[in-house]
Parts: structure tokens; sequence; C-alpha cells
């Protein structure tokens, strides 16, 4: 399928041959891609993943999982939104721009640089129409018609408080998509917008079904043309405000949270059967994953394990926002019929900056050097077809700005607590007298309970000097050095 020939930044082939050069029209040469991203679903929500310790039932999703390849070690960006959502886009990691903790708010600067590659941009050269449904939260701003930010008169609760036709700009539309609606983030997710425009405030227990519903009509309306399509579905479940619609209330029996759950499985279910209705099934490549891990407070996670028996993170330690894997390992399943092995499961290390050099290589499209920069393909993963590990390292990043990076069994953290919200914070584990750093052997202790970095020293000092390097270089992947938007600290102190 992939010829191991010519090598390149991935250490496989720049292109594909026969698997994807068919004749005919693009649609048949290439895969149309759908990219499901939940909000705040930590990895021990979906059943398949953590069977004996999710209560939730997860049919849907499980369903899929059984049809594609299953990814026990994959990684968010960061342990937060905006964040892993700008790498997932661009597939450079985004503590390489001015955000260096927290999240962005809309009528700011674009997270997103103008010129830069993304996802979308870069299937469009290959022929490709692109759709951006739901949560965008890469800011945008809403302004008049001369282009004067627009600020609402009275605060609203979950509302920008923006009148319908208002403008806007930066949005998905002018980062490489044909097609946007949504919203920017959840603390105004009944501002809806399609497009440039705000078309009118929605109820927030109608915004799931919604996001389901425009998925569906996009996937029907695509099948009826001859280009591939690609959608990026940004479902805002189940980030709060916890809102399922009244049909789902009570269906868990575990309270609001759950609820809110089974109906994000419910609207995953809807899309994959539009697919099946579409006709082109089998030449679709889906993904599904989350941004990040559980939010332990709205979801009342202590709650849940000790009233019901539901782990959110399954056997990791900590939750969203964390440097632990619990805020940053994340389900990841992919289907490809005839492409993806049915019922495989991979074991390798892996980062949402993958996307945009796999659909690179699966278009025979080769990226620049300051394009990607922390992107490598994870096309011979799902072909089977890798002799070596795809991914080198992984550094992952916690809603403080706290940095730890993974190689092979070894995971660093250069801070001495959670990194982020949990306990232990990272100011707490100081006052103990707690190591500055936490090392651990993933093969051995996946919850991170036993610190061996005064064991081994040595180890400590290279996985420091390979995020110096990567930090330095601008890059984590094969080519010529890149430039940071700003300067990094790798070893922030506490705020």
């Amino acid at each position: 399928m992939i010829s191991r020939v010519k090598r390149g930044r991935t250490g496989f082939v720049v292109g594909l041959v026969s698997a994807f050069m068919l004749h005919g029209a693009a649609a048949e040469k290439y895969p149309n891609i759908i990219y499901i991203i939940c909000d705040d679903l930590g990895y021990g929500e979906i059943q398949c993943l953590n069977p004996e310790r999710s209560k939730v039932p997860t049919p849907h999703v499980d369903k899929l999982a059984s049809q594609g390849m299953v990814f026990t070690d994959a990684h968010s960006g960061s342990a937060v939104c905006t964040p892993t959502r700008y790498g997932v886009l661009t597939g450079r990691y985004a503590w390489r721009t001015r955000l260096q903790s927290g999240v962005v708010h809309h009528n700011g600067q674009a997270m997103i640089a103008a010129d830069r590659l993304t996802v979308p941009g870069l299937l469009k050269k290959s022929g490709y129409h692109s759709a951006c449904i739901g949560k965008w939260h890469l800011t945008y701003s809403f302004v008049d018609e001369v282009g004067n930010k627009i600020k609402p008169k009275e605060k609203k609760k979950w509302s920008a408080g923006i009148p319908a036709g208002t403008r806007v700009v930066d949005g998905p539309t002018t980062r490489g998509f044909d097609y946007y609606s949504g919203f920017h983030h959840s603390a105004i997710i009944e501002t809806y917008v399609e497009n440039d425009r705000v078309v009118g405030d929605k109820p927030m227990d109608e915004v799931l079904q919604f996001l389901g519903t425009q998925a569906v009509n996009y996937i029907g309306e695509q099948a009826e043309t001859e280009n591939p399509f690609f959608l990026y579905l940004a479902l805002n479940s189940p980030h709060t405000p916890i809102a399922p619609s009244k049909d789902w209330i009570g269906k868990s029996g575990m309270g609001a949270y759950c609820d809110f759950l089974m109906e994000t499985d419910d609207v995953v279910g809807r899309v994959l059967q539009a697919l099946e209705e579409s006709g082109k099934a089998d030449n679709i490549l889906v993904i599904f994953t989350s941004d990040n891990g559980c939010s332990a407070g709205p979801a009342h996670a202590a709650d849940l394990i000790k009233k019901y028996g539901h782990y959110p993170s399954a056997n990791l330690r900590g939750y969203k926002s964390d440097g632990w894997d619990g805020g940053h390992r994340v389900p990841f399943i992919v289907r490809w019929p005839g492409r993806v092995k049915a019922g495989a499961t991979n074991s390798e290390l892996i980062c949402h900056t993958a996307l945009l050099a796999t659909c690179a290589e699966i278009t025979g499209q080769k990226l620049a050097d300051h394009e990607g920069e922390d992107s490598i393909s994870i096309l011979p993963l799902l072909m089977s077809q890798n002799d070596a590990p795809v991914y080198d390292a992984v550094i992952h990043h916690s809603i403080c700005g706290k940095f730890s990076i993974r190689q092979g069994k070894w995971k660093l953290c250069l801070h001495p607590g959670s990194g982020g919200w949990s306990n232990l914070k990272d100011p707490d584990a100081r006052k103990q007298g707690l190591p500055e750093y936490q090392l651990y052997d993933m093969e051995k202790d996946v919850a991170e309970t036993t610190n061996l970095a005064t064991q081994h020293p040595e180890k400590v000092e290279q996985l420091i000097a390979l995020m110096k390097k990567q930090v330095a270089d601008g890059r984590s992947t094969p080519g010529a050095p890149q430039s940071n938007d700003i300067e990094i600290d790798l070893f922030k102190q506490d705020k």
C-alpha cells in the first residue's frame, strides 16, 4: 500500500500510490473525513475503553470501536480546550504561540494566524469541501459594519448578548473552512453563528441535538456531490453547561452529567447512521476523540465514583487541566472500512497534532518546513505498516502552562503536583517538600503513583534536554528550525 523506498518527515513515504490514486473524480481518490471531537470527555467515559468501571452506556461509540482501531495511548495537545484545538487544526503545539496557559475568549486576537496552513486549507488543495460545525474557541470577534468590536450592553448568562445579523471576523471560514455553523465557546454557547453572521440565540439544551442535525444535513448534501468532504464536528458535550435535552433528562439514573454523556453517544450514532445512508460509508475515514480529560468539578467525579462506581478517568491519575494522564490521555477511535482493520487495538503513543500530516499523506501532499511543525502522520499505524514507533515523544501542557514529556515508557513532569486544578496542586506539593520533578514508568505505573525521579536522574536530564531541543528548534519533526512566536519558559513557577 505504502512504498518504503522514499522516506519523508515521518520516516515513511511522502505521498501514496495505488491505495488512493484511483481513476475518476476526487471523491473516488480520497476518503471523506469526519473528525468528531467531544468536549471534556474522559478516557474512562466510553464503556469499551473502561468496561469494568464505566457505568454509562455508549453503544454507538462502542460499535464504532468494534469496526475500527482503538488507540489506548492517544493524547490531546493540552489538558484544556483552546490549545488542543489549535494543535488539531494546525499540527503545531499551541505553547509555541502567545497562549502560555489557560484558554482564549471571543473579541480578541485570533489564535490561528491568517497565513498558517490548517487541515481544511490543506484538503482544499485536493478538492475537498469542508465544514466546521460546533465549538470554535480559537477567537473570533463580533464587529459592526465598519469593523469596530461590539460588546453587549448588558451581561447575559450563556450568551454574548449580540444581536442577530452582527458580523463575525476571523471565524472558521477565514481559516480554511468553506462552511461554519456553531458557537465560540461554552460561556456564550447560546450565541449561534453561521458563516460570518450571528443568527440569534439558541437555548443551551437544544445545542447538542442541533449540532447533530447540522452534521446529518451536511453529510446528506455532500453525498450528492462528486468532491470529497471534511467535516470537523466539535460537540459541546459533556462540557458545562451540562444541559441534556428534555428527552434525555433522567435517562442514565445517575444525574444530568451522565444523561448528557448518553445523549452525546446518541448524537454520534445519528451521524454514523447518516454516513451509512449516504451511500459512501465505505470511503469515509471517521475519527472520534475528545479535546482533554473529564472536568472533575462539573461532573461531580468523586460522587460518580463513590455512588455508582463510574470512573471518568478510568485508571489514570488526574482530570482536565492536569499534567497527569487523566488530563490529556483521551479516547481515540478510527474507522476506515477496507483500510483500517476492524476490532484492532493500538498501544502506540500518538498526539492530536497528527491530523495535518496524516491528511497530507493521504492526499499525497508534502508539508513545507513552516507547516505542521509538530505533526506526524499516523497513516502507517492505521494501515498496520509501521516497523518502528511513529511518535518518538509527545510534549504535554497543563492549564497552568506546566510542561511534561513522554518518550517510550518514561514520562517526566516539570512540576511537583498536578500542574492543574486537581489535588495535589503544585503550591501545596512544594509546601510538602515534594520533589520538583516527577518521573514515571508508564508501562508499570500508568496511574503515576511512584515517582522515580531521584532513582533515575540521568533519565530526567535526558528528557529535559530533549524538551529544550524541541523548544529551541521550533519543531518536533525533521526539517529546518522554525521560530516560536514568543520565548518559551519550560520551568514556569506558580503565579
